[in-house]
């Protein structure tokens, strides 16, 4: 079993990162690992005001917040 490409960054306690969470579900987007930023730097310097971001860690491609269903399903065909 291969490990998810997609990455979601977040932060704890983040109200935006759980309505994205929710909307990744209904969007059917296949299995992605959670890392959130908060206590470290490097992702805090990249992401730190554009969480939640979805990113394909094969292509590098990011979708950022705010973002719906029907974004999130483009994002994925492209």
């Amino acid at each position: 079993m291969t490990a998810p490409t997609l990455i979601l960054y977040q932060r704890d306690d983040c109200h935006l990162c759980d309505l994205a969470l929710d909307v990744l579900a209904h969007a059917g987007v296949p299995a992605f690992d959670s890392v959130f930023i908060d206590d470290e730097p490097t992702l805090e310097a990249r992401y730190g005001e554009r969480v939640p971001v979805l990113r394909d860690a094969l292509d590098g491609h990011e979708l950022d917040w705010p973002f719906d269903v029907d974004a999130a399903r483009r994002w994925l065909r492209r």
